[in-house]
This record gives C-alpha cells, sequence and structure tokens, in this order.
C-alpha cells in the first residue's frame, strides 16, 4: 500500500483505524522469540512505518502495561505483556471506569450484545463467579505484571536502538 502511496502522490492514503497500529505492534512483538529492539518491529511490520512512530506506539503501548521494556546497551527492547485481547478488554475496562453511571453503560452493552456474545458473556460471568473471581479466560496471562525498566512517565529518552 505504502509503495502504490509512493507511485501516486494525488492517491489518498488509507486511514488505519484507531488502535490498528497498536494492535500490529502488539502482535509483532508477540511473534518474537526474545525481547526486541523498536527497530525489529519497523522491519516485521514490513518498514513502511517511520521509527519514531514505532516508538511512539511502543511508549503508549509501555503506559498501557501492555509492554515492558529493558535497557540493553545504549537502547532499549521491549516485550509483550499482554496480548491483543487484553488490550481490548484494558480499552473496555477504562472507557468504562470513565463514565459516571456504569450500571446504565453495562445494560446497555449487554442488550446490544447478539445472542451468540450473550451466551458466551454468561458462561464466562457463570465460570467467574465458580471460581471466585479467577480468570475466566481459562488461565491465560493477559498481563503478566512485569516490571518495566526506564523512564516511569513512558517517555523515550533518544536512546532507542
Amino acid at each position: 500500500m505504502a509503495q502504490r502511496d509512493r507511485e501516486d502522490p494525488h492517491r489518498p492514503s488509507r486511514r488505519r483505524g484507531q488502535g490498528e497500529l497498536e494492535s500490529q505492534v502488539l502482535g509483532a512483538l508477540r511473534e518474537a522469540e526474545a525481547p526486541v529492539t523498536a527497530a525489529w518491529v519497523q522491519e516485521r511490520l514490513g518498514g513502511d512505518l517511520a521509527y519514531t512512530t514505532v516508538v511512539t506506539i511502543l511508549t503508549r503501548l509501555l503506559a498501557k502495561e501492555a509492554v515492558a521494556r529493558e535497557r540493553r546497551g545504549r537502547s532499549f527492547v521491549w516485550r509483550p505483556t499482554a496480548d491483543v485481547a487484553g488490550l481490548a478488554a484494558l480499552k473496555m475496562r477504562r472507557l468504562l471506569d470513565g463514565e459516571s453511571d456504569r450500571e446504565a453503560v453495562l445494560a446497555s452493552f449487554v442488550t446490544a450484545l447478539p445472542p451468540d456474545d450473550e451466551q458466551v458473556l454468561r458462561a464466562l460471568l457463570e465460570t467467574a463467579h465458580a471460581t471466585g473471581g479467577a480468570d475466566a479466560t481459562g488461565g491465560a496471562d493477559v498481563v503478566d505484571g512485569a516490571d518495566v525498566v526506564g523512564g516511569a512517565d513512558g517517555v523515550p529518552d533518544g536512546t532507542e536502538d
């Protein structure tokens, strides 16, 4: 797509959906066998994103506790601490936390669910209730609570590799 945009500068570029880049970056990190650099992520995504864009997305994911970073020499390596489903659930929880009438929001959400999704939600709630609120996703870690090395504010310090 980016190649076509360079060939025809008058062609409008496709606008990504909200959170699409975060999901792509997180997906690339989950494919890595070990912590990786931002340059590796950039290359894995096809190289058409600016390096600074990749670092910005990684920094946003760090602030959401969906990734962790650790210093390696003069740069950072990154690893996922959440999966794409965990990131979506975090977004949903943050939206819900921002509303003053949680019950109304939840009621509206549940009544708008298609029957199949409603059944899945009911089964998950029953499982969570039966296990005393334990993880209803079958034990999969959504966020592993890893320590984050580097600036507490999540702002890159210019030493990215």
